[in-house]
């Protein structure tokens, strides 16, 4: 779909209503001018002063069917040239997503966001003390968010605030994630870092001796200001893809390196890959008192698990859960992923009557998303996946079975390119849903990253401004600068929680 835009100068418009325009049309191409090519024109009056913004908007297309739209708002006080620049972009926005709506008759749910993080703005009108009912209907006026997906937001913060009652109060402890980029072989679907281990014992070891050498550092520097642990991740990759003895010595080093590891309110280790559990790596796991892993099936269809890259059969994540659970892991969470090529409604109701066999204590649902790096995004004729009507029949399909089997959804993210424009949703068990997953999503406090790819968002305890910075994501970058990677994230560190940054 081609879009000619008028009435528009500023080249930072182009961003937004591109993302916009790609959750109506399969491809979409805009152009900030005239063009007698376009499918579409789009022409808008904008006027924005220090009191209020309007905006008007006109679509056209080739034959002539007309839709419009006006909208207004208030401007809000703002400090920064960034600040107002967002205010006047929703408004354009929403007046764009109404014709676009009035068009193609399609109504997106989440109304003109297109960020990872929608709870966050529910959570910061709380925390101001604006009244529900009144912060609702801001959503709902100021970004055209359904009542549908509002209703979500709410039960997903009610249960937060249930799991983790001092959430807005955790911002002068830390969480950890802790990034292992190996795995038996590399999915379709995937960006993450992410390197099949086979052949690779070289790099496994490098790497492993400055991870040590990270965990060391910023242990002691935890330990030395006093700083506590909420919670702590080993993500990657797959983290159980390395041996038991290196998962033995890595855990060790965590309760060596780190303050009070007794604490800490949670751990979790990601086994994602069922052809990477052992008996040997479960019982080093219970050595150490981890006991919330994943074991992520994403698909009980073999066909599906054979296109997407995944060496195990369905057989094998069935075995290995029950593995698990014989072994002593008390808080298991499995994926399954809607979307995935060749599945329908028919795949994924099969899917969650496997799942209803094993009831994991948890449960997150993700919507296949389209990632720019991924094999089956650079491939993406190769992979035929459902439309965006059916992906919503499994969203709501996954909505009722969780909801019938005594599952509460508690904490979402959304992605660019998402299928049908939906959600990724953590359901779980009450009083056994991931604290990391709430502390990642709701940026409430620090997060450090360590090891290969790993990413650290740094969060001021006392203005809540967020600086991120990221390790290298190959291990041979790694492996040659780990040492500085380690200092520079002190440095930020001892800038945050520094005696003047501490709040009066």
């Amino acid at each position: 779909m081609r879009i000619s835009i008028l009435g528009l100068e500023d080249e930072r418009f182009k961003r937004p209503l591109t993302l916009i325009a790609n959750l109506f049309f399969e491809e979409s191409q805009l152009v900030m001018s005239v063009d007698e090519a376009a499918d579409l024109q789009i022409k808008f009056v904008l006027q924005a002063d220090e009191a209020a913004i309007s905006v008007a908007a006109e679509l056209l297309d080739q034959n002539e069917a007309v839709c419009v739209s006006d909208y207004q708002k208030e401007m809000q006080p703002f400090e920064s040239e960034k600040e107002r620049f967002k205010q006047i972009k929703n408004a354009v926005s929403h007046a764009y997503l109404t014709v676009l709506q009035d068009f193609t008759g399609i109504t997106q749910k989440w109304g003109i966001l297109t960020g990872v993080r929608p709870t966050k703005l529910l959570h910061k009108k709380i925390q101001e003390g604006i009244p529900l009912e009144t912060a609702h209907q801001e959503l709902k006026d100021d970004y055209l968010i359904t009542d549908e997906k509002i209703e979500l937001m709410q039960q997903i913060i009610d249960r937060q605030l249930t799991v983790v009652p001092d959430l807005y109060s955790l911002e002068r402890e830390v969480s950890i994630y802790i990034g292992i980029p190996f795995c038996p072989t590399k999915c379709a679907y995937c960006t993450f870092p992410a390197y099949a281990i086979n052949g690779r014992q070289g790099s496994v070891d490098s790497f492993l001796g400055g991870l040590h050498y990270e965990m060391r550092k910023i242990g002691a520097w935890l330990k030395e200001k006093g700083i506590k642990i909420t919670t702590v991740y080993y993500g990657g990759g797959t983290p159980t893809s390395i041996t038991a003895e290196e998962m033995d010595m890595l855990y060790e080093e965590m309760y060596a390196s780190f303050p009070d590891v007794s604490e800490i309110r949670e751990i979790t280790v990601e086994a994602g890959r069922p052809d990477t559990i052992s008996p040997e790596k479960l019982a080093v796991l219970k050595k150490w008192n981890i006991d919330r892993i994943s074991i992520n099936p994403q698909s009980y269809t073999q066909e599906t698990l054979k296109a997407i890259g995944r060496h195990h059969t369905v057989e094998e994540t069935i075995d290995k859960y029950h593995l698990a659970r014989s072994a002593g892991m008390n808080n298991i969470n499995m994926d399954l992923i809607i979307g995935l090529p060749g599945e329908g409604v028919a795949e994924f109701t099969h899917s969650l009557a496997e799942t209803e066999k094993l009831m994991p204590e948890s449960l997150t649902v993700h919507t296949l998303s389209f990632k720019r790096a991924s094999e089956m995004t650079k491939n993406r004729d190769k992979y035929k996946v459902a439309d965006r009507f059916e992906v919503e029949q499994m969203m709501n399909l996954a909505q009722d079975w969780t909801a019938s089997h005594g599952y509460v959804p508690y904490y979402l993210y959304r992605q660019k390119n998402i299928l049908g424009n939906l959600e990724n949703v953590g359901y779980s068990m009450p009083n056994q849903e991931s604290i990391y997953n709430i502390m990642i999503m709701e940026e409430q406090q620090t997060i450090i990253g360590l090891g290969c790819g790993a990413s650290s968002k740094f969060i001021d305890p006392v203005s809540g401004k967020i600086t991120h910075f990221a390790n290298p994501k190959d291990p041979k970058s790694y492996n040659d600068s780990f040492e500085a990677y380690t200092d520079e994230k002190i440095k930020i560190l001892e800038e945050l929680f520094s005696e003047k940054g501490s709040p009066a």
